[in-house]
């Protein structure tokens, strides 16, 4: 039985690096046909789009997709096609194995680590701002469905694969908020599997620790930018992104991509080393149940490796071609015919359960632009009083203004301490700033859930 999978061999070195996915699955009879569709720059010259839509239904049509790398602009331009595909295609789930591989240049020996990398929100969610013309803002989105989603998939995972521990990366001792519902998160579906070791730790110790001791850790799950970060930290460990298998996961959808960049200063020279798309189709075989294959497909790239055939940027001298052939040379013939049986991991998006607690509004935050000084804010508007402002986080006012560097970008803290708030009292804040001549640009409301503030304090307040 043939299984058709989407090929997008995108950008730079991608064309190269497909072509020799392509041939070593034919020499080893993969039951895969690929279906071709376009992402990245070509896409854009012809159709203006990085993603067209004819790719995504391929994608949706087939289940099952491949890409080499797509080129992505610093700082303008078109946005990141991998984050189109992941976020349009609810691939919420970024799987980044990093193990140690002979041949590969490394400082460090048997490291076996998986990282689980929730790949929808955070601040990936690309929202972003000018507040005022000298403050930009990004909003970092931390949802109780992606988080518990994330965490059951990594447990699935981790009793899939015999895994014994889960460690959860963070840095909720400064964003309380945000990385702190990330981790309740962690923490309620820990309880449940009960069999698996569960811990968490800092990110930027977590960081420190993987390159002092990165044989201690078994799985990681991790917030998105976070998760970004420390997949490729671990791809370091074990090679470079030359050698980083990688798959995004969704419900009903998987599509497996080399993670390194495009290499357009390569492209075409016939220099590319296609090991990391290699591994990223061996995850895809296995994601497809084809384990024979995967194995046949592995054992080949590894032995390859071990008896010193590599390409230059592994310290040898084979170009792509001969990378291939040789490759294809010490392929084993599968030991066995095969069929689907084991089913990938699949998590249903949860929906937490309705609650009782008491969500309370109690006032707003006005964002204003002033420069020069603190704004000459109304201190009282009906019901809500100004009760703190901050410059960057760090309270100015009430009390002895410190000796910090101030910015044309305030935040006004209105509170009540009479009774419930209304949006009708918050619009009140806003119509009397704009009497006053003060420009608002941001709002936001302030809860309390069972009289908790569900909200942050400022620096010194």
């Amino acid at each position: 039985m043939k299984h058709t999978v989407t090929l997008i061999k995108g950008d730079g070195i991608g064309p190269e690096i497909a072509d020799a996915l392509i041939r070593i699955f034919n020499a080893a009879n993969v039951p895969v046909e690929f279906e071709e569709a376009i992402a990245g720059l070509e896409a854009i010259e012809k159709f203006g789009n990085g993603v067209p839509p004819e790719t995504l239904e391929s994608i949706k049509r087939n289940g099952v997709a491949i890409k080499g790398p797509t080129t992505t602009p610093v700082g303008g331009g078109h946005k990141s096609v991998n984050v189109t595909i992941r976020k349009t295609l609810e691939l919420y789930a970024n799987v980044r194995p990093a193990r140690t591989i002979p041949g590969a240049p490394s400082r460090y020996e048997n490291i076996d680590l998986l990282v689980i990398r929730e790949n929808i929100e955070d601040t990936y969610g690309g929202i972003e701002h000018f507040q005022t013309p000298n403050v930009a803002q990004c909003l970092k989105l931390i949802t109780r469905q992606g988080s518990l989603a994330i965490a059951r998939y990594a447990f699935e995972t981790a009793r899939k694969l015999g895994r014994k521990r889960v460690t959860a990366v963070h840095k909720a001792n400064i964003m309380k908020i945000t990385d702190g519902l990330f981790l309740e998160c962690f923490r309620q579906v820990a309880a449940e599997y009960t069999d698996i070791e569960a811990d968490d730790v800092i990110v930027d110790n977590c960081c420190m620790q993987l390159v002092s001791k990165p044989e201690q850790f078994d799985m990681l799950v991790l917030p998105n930018l976070f998760g970004d970060i420390v997949s490729d930290l671990c791809a370091g460990l074990v090679g470079g992104l030359g050698v980083a298998p990688g798959g995004n996961i969704g419900r009903d959808v998987a599509v497996f991509e080399a993670v390194h960049g495009s290499a357009p200063d390569i492209a075409g020279k016939n220099l590319a080393n296609p090991t990391a798309l290699l591994l990223s189709a061996v995850q895809m075989l296995q994601y497809m149940g084809l384990y024979n294959y995967a194995d046949v497909v592995s054992d080949a790239l590894m032995k390859t490796l071990a008896d010193g055939q590599r390409t230059r940027d592994l310290g040898g001298s084979l170009s792509t071609t001969e990378f291939t052939d040789a490759i294809i040379a010490n392929m084993h013939p599968v030991r066995h015919e095969e069929t689907v049986s084991d089913q990938p991991v699949r998590v249903t998006h949860p929906v937490p359960a309705d609650t009782k607690e008491d969500w309370t509004l109690v006032g707003a935050d006005v964002f204003v632009e002033w420069p020069g000084g603190l704004p000459p804010v109304p201190p009282t508007v009906g019901s809500l009083q100004l009760t703190m402002m901050s410059n960057r986080g760090t309270k100015v006012y009430p009390g002895p203004q410190p000796d910090i560097m101030i910015v044309d970008h305030h935040r006004c803290r209105y509170t009540s301490s009479t009774g419930p708030v209304t949006t009708a009292d918050v619009l009140s804040v806003l119509h009397a700033l704009e009497e006053k001549g003060i420009r608002w640009c941001h709002v936001e409301l302030l809860n309390t859930c069972n009289s908790e503030p569900r909200y942050s304090k400022a620096q010194g307040e």
